[in-house]
């Protein structure tokens, strides 16, 4: 069975930096697009960054020139290094991998559990 699990997060002063860690382990034959999405209280889940297996990235507005996303396939692993951290950079962070099984044929999202993110000072 497949299994999606976040690290890393954690309280910060505003500025600082935070870097979460998202790992698959399981029968993982192929892993596609990667993403990272946040939900703050009383909000909807957003994206916050995607990175294609092409590598090709996508961030959110709010987070351009801030946050990096990058991956590493041959460890099952997608980062977020969150850099200038803002009070409204406060939510649960959640890990997205859209991940062929070597016995599918075919690629689902598998999501972590998530990990709680806190910038105040």
């Amino acid at each position: 069975q497949v299994q999606v699990v976040e690290s890393g997060g954690g309280r910060v002063q505003p500025g600082g930096s935070l870097r979460l860690s998202c790992v698959s382990s399981g029968p993982v034959f192929r892993i596609y697009d990667m993403g990272w999405y946040r939900q703050a209280p009383g909000k909807q889940r957003e994206l916050v960054a995607q990175i294609t297996s092409d590598g090709d990235r996508e961030l959110g507005d709010s987070v351009k020139g801030r946050f990096t996303i990058s991956r590493d396939d041959a460890k099952k692993t997608v980062w977020l290094q969150m850099n200038s951290l803002k009070p409204e950079d406060t939510a649960v962070y959640y890990c997205n991998q859209d991940i062929e099984t070597s016995y599918s044929g075919t690629y689902e999202a598998f999501w972590g559990q998530g990990t709680q993110v806190t910038v105040s000072s």
